[in-house]
């Protein structure tokens, strides 16, 4: 963990010490050395907090011809970390991917870490956009002997078609927050869309958002055993049916 100086911790001891004392925690964001504090009063004492390093500031091009490069750099990265993993990969060979030079990749990401986060936004898009779209152009009445089998067989496709890539960013998501902070945000996102939307359209699911973030949990967990683990005494079709008209009655009970 970064060592934070003396004399920071006690400009910020002042700050707190000027505002209410019925504020019992809030948090603090410096701009410049995008650093998280969280204060904390408890029994009168002041216990703070030190967060870590937020979400790194990527600058934003405004002409076409840079977001152009930057676009390059981007899709570079998504390249070379599936091609040969994060921790394989250094910033000179994504520049040299992209056709540009290192010092153009720095004009735009702070470091590596940087630009796989940008990755893990455009992965999330490629894999979990077609899923929505789906959802978004349903309508009632629902038939899920239908839909089911259709959202199993589309999750199957992506996770197929980004399977290096989904290695790299799990493998990454049990060491580094902010990779494991977007796929919590995705699941809350997913969850919340899908569950409004059934909703939305009429049907009447009881603890609806249980229920669709339990199926999104199966279908998950069949897409890794089918595409990743292959195990050789599963009968992957027979699973997949059993998947299927497990979530189709939990769907149907309502």
């Amino acid at each position: 963990m970064k060592l934070v100086s003396h004399l920071t911790v006690y400009i910020l001891t002042y700050i707190f010490s000027i505002v209410k004392q019925n504020v019992k925690l809030f948090s603090i964001f410096l701009k410049n050395s995008e650093i998280v504090f969280t204060f904390v009063l408890l029994d009168k004492r002041l216990y703070i907090i030190y967060n870590g390093r937020m979400k790194n500031i990527v600058r934003e091009p405004q002409q076409e011809r840079s977001i152009e490069k930057k676009n390059r750099i981007i899709e570079a990265g998504y390249q070379l970390f599936s091609e040969v993993g994060y921790y394989g990969t250094n910033t000179a060979e994504i520049a040299k991917r992209a056709g540009v030079s290192t010092g153009i990749v720095y004009g735009y990401f702070q470091d590596k870490r940087d630009i796989l986060i940008c990755v893990l936004d455009i992965y999330i898009n490629r894999v979990f956009d077609p899923i929505l779209k789906k959802f978004d152009k349903l309508s009632a009445p629902i038939d899920y002997s239908i839909l089911i089998p259709e959202v199993i067989d589309l999750t199957l496709k992506t996770h197929k078609k980004h399977a290096k890539m989904h290695e790299v960013l799990h493998s990454l998501g049990s060491t580094d927050e902010a990779v494991n902070s977007e796929f919590i945000a995705l699941e809350d996102s997913l969850t919340s869309k899908i569950s409004e939307k059934l909703l939305t359209l009429g049907e009447k699911i009881e603890n609806a958002a249980e229920k669709v973030h339990f199926a999104m949990d199966i279908i998950q967990s069949f897409s890794h055993e089918y595409v990743f683990d292959k195990h050789e005494y599963i009968d992957y079709f027979a699973m997949r049916e059993i998947v299927t008209n497990t979530l189709i009655n939990l769907f149907a009970s309502k």
